[in-house]
């Protein structure tokens, strides 16, 4: 799964991890998606909790209420829509993940040139 362009990023499914994480630990694909769903569905869980989710060299996730705001229709401009808070899950990435996606904009640079 190297995405050393750029230009052209690839789209990982859940499917294309699944298989990557079977490559590397000898599990079967069956009981990788198995045991990936299980992680998503608990951490999706914990999020409708209002928990926040930390994974360590990862980074955290966190459910986060968006204040009540007025919008605009752009086809109709002089009506106004009121927009009520949502729930929304906010992605913090943690430091070691940082360091490695620093690389995209460094390999951009260097396509670029």
């Amino acid at each position: 799964m190297d995405n050393s362009s750029a230009e052209h990023m690839a789209t990982i499914t859940k499917r294309d991890l699944v298989v990557e994480i079977s490559n590397r630990t000898g599990m079967t694909q069956s009981q990788v998606f198995d045991v990936f769903q299980v992680i998503l569905d608990v951490v999706t869980q914990e999020l409708a909790k209002g928990n926040e989710v930390t994974l360590r060299r990862f980074g955290s996730f966190e459910t986060r209420i968006t204040k009540p705001k007025v919008g605009r229709n752009p086809n109709k401009p002089g009506s106004e829509i009121k927009i009520p808070p949502q729930a929304v899950v906010r992605f913090k990435q943690g430091k070691e993940m940082k360091a490695q996606v620093t690389q995209v904009l460094k390999n951009a640079h260097m396509a670029v040139a």
